[in-house]
């Protein structure tokens, strides 16, 4: 892995007004420590930054870092760690860790997924399940691969890729364990539909018929009014009046 050499200076640290007042100059605040020295509070310029971490290595870049007016044992540096702003996004500050490039460390490489689109389970609707999308790995700095692939064009229903069928470079030990499952491609989830409730479907016809039977006992039609000029029927058990003269 080629090193990408970055300009730095060193700087006062003098609290949250004073690391504004850096970023504010396109600079980022950052910090330099490991390997028996002791930390050195630095800025380093964003763009250059920026271009560092965009390239292939991506954030597992090798840095050799030069700082003004400073001798550092060692210059080679890896990024340990990136603080971001939660409200706007942006890079706070960042931690480089010197190394030495005989020595091994551990870093996470990303997994990178070669032709899934073309994959029989994709096509037939499986869902994609990719467990680990990093793998922690142990080498030497020279020896961090950039991206682990893996060959998906092939992976029907219920295929799975284990840590153990992962191609790794010579020299780059996995740390994950070998029998873990790194991607899979499930069945199609199929919408579940509950059991209508024994006795759910006779429920209107149970509705309609007591509301029959109300309208049975209250809701009964009213008995026809007499015709006009003619008397009412007199009542059951009752004479008829007699006829005015």
């Amino acid at each position: 892995m080629k090193t990408f050499e970055l300009q730095a200076k060193s700087r006062t640290p003098n609290g949250t007004s004073k690391a504004r007042a850096v970023r504010r100059n396109e600079m980022f605040p950052a910090v330099v420590y490991g390997h028996g020295m002791k930390p050195l509070a630095i800025e380093v310029p964003g763009k250059d930054f920026l271009k560092a971490i965009h390239t292939k290595a991506g954030a597992n870049v090798l840095i050799t870092l030069q700082v003004e007016g400073v001798k550092l044992a060692e210059s080679t540096c890896r990024i340990k760690e990136i603080q971001m702003n939660p409200v706007t996004d942006k890079i706070d500050h960042i931690d480089f860790m010197v190394i030495s490039l005989t020595e091994k460390i551990t870093v996470k490489v990303p997994v990178v997924l070669l032709h899934i689109e073309e994959a029989p389970g994709i096509k037939e609707g499986g869902s994609l399940d990719l467990v680990h999308r990093e793998i922690e790995v142990e080498c030497l700095p020279t020896q961090i691969p950039e991206k682990i692939e893996i060959e998906a064009k092939e992976m029907k229903i219920n295929d799975a890729v284990h840590v153990n069928e992962l191609k790794l470079p010579s020299g780059v030990k996995c740390l994950i364990a070998l029998e873990e499952v790194v991607l899979a491609i499930h069945p199609p989830r199929e919408e579940e539909v509950k059991p209508a409730e024994e006795g759910a479907a006779a429920e209107p016809e149970v509705i309609e018929k007591g509301k029959k039977e109300k309208e049975g006992e209250e809701g009964a039609p009213a008995k026809a009014a007499p015709a006009a000029g003619k008397p009412a029927a007199p009542a059951a058990g009752k004479p008829a009046a007699a006829p005015a003269k």
